[in-house]
């Protein structure tokens, strides 16, 4: 494998590693040592997660650790490009900061986990996990994406250790219902395995929905099988780049109540537009994702 260093220097503001890749937000990253999501609060460690990432269409392997003020990284290919887009090292977390509002909570959340980057998985992938998501821990959603990868997924083998792309639409969609619940995924087996078929058959392309508006992408995304509207505004936030998105799952419903109940209008369209503009407009999702982390 090739192997380098990116200072983070070059990075807009502070960035953290383990914060940004076991917060919750992405399901294809794991923990070279086998403990992803059990040091919950303890952050700043120089822990190895790795992934297979698609470059140009074929699995790549990258690693990747924090130390210090520089990623580390081991990779099949020049991983730089992959860290730079997944991680969005580009986000100038200061400037986010300032942009939203101050109140207590939030500013709470923020320096809780100070350095911690909203995720850019790609389409499909994202999806998936999300649609594994429902009445889940973090600790099983991640379970279920590894057995996917591990028991469908294309094998990479770099010196001497076997690792696993995610399964393609083409591989999921081609896996019985009884296969896939064999994994884990329980009664979400046929959405999954819908909505692969959805993409492979060409019918339609999450990817799509990021050339609509921010309302119409999350309502595009509902056309797949298992997708509500916190499922698919999970998606826009962590791979489709709407910064904007505030997904109403348990815990931020619950932040409502406490914290905002002028913002719950009863019903999830209004409810979003409303926490929306209490947690900074254009940068909610980055608000709602360390409220998130933080009251989790």
């Amino acid at each position: 494998m090739e192997r380098g260093a990116l200072s983070l220097a070059e990075v807009p503001g502070p960035f953290d590693l383990q914060s940004t890749v076991e917060s919750g937000q992405s399901y294809l990253w794991d923990r070279a040592d086998g403990r992803m999501y059990e040091e919950s609060g303890a952050y700043g460690g120089d822990a190895w997660y790795e992934t297979v990432a698609r470059v140009d269409g074929d699995p790549a392997v990258v690693r990747v650790r924090q130390v210090e003020d520089r990623l580390e990284w081991e990779s099949t290919v020049d991983a730089v490009p992959v860290l730079r887009e997944r991680l969005r090292l580009g986000d100038d977390l200061p400037a986010i900061r300032a942009a939203v509002p101050d109140d207590e909570v939030i500013e709470a959340a923020f320096d809780a986990y100070w350095g911690m980057h909203l995720v850019r998985d790609p389409p499909f992938p994202s999806l998936v996990s999300f649609i594994c998501s429902a009445q889940m821990r973090v600790a099983r959603i991640h379970g279920m994406q590894r057995a996917l990868e591990r028991e469908l997924g294309t094998p990479v083998t770099v010196d001497g250790r076997t690792y696993h792309a995610f399964p393609t639409p083409d591989q999921l969609a081609g896996a019985t219902e009884a296969e896939l619940r064999n994994l884990g995924l329980g009664y979400r087996a046929p959405y999954v395995r819908e909505s692969a078929r959805i993409v492979a058959d060409g019918e339609a392309d999450p990817a799509d929905a990021a050339a609509l508006p921010y309302e119409d992408a999350r309502g595009a995304l509902t056309d797949f099988v298992g997708v509500g509207e916190k499922v698919a505004d999970c998606v826009l936030l962590f791979s489709l780049g709407f910064l904007e998105a505030v997904p109403l799952d348990t815990w931020i419903r619950t932040t409502i109540g406490e914290y905002y109940p002028d913002c719950d209008r009863g019903n999830y369209a209004e409810t979003s537009r409303a926490i929306r503009a209490a947690f900074g407009g254009e940068y909610a999702g980055y608000t709602q994702t360390y409220v998130f982390h933080y009251l989790r």
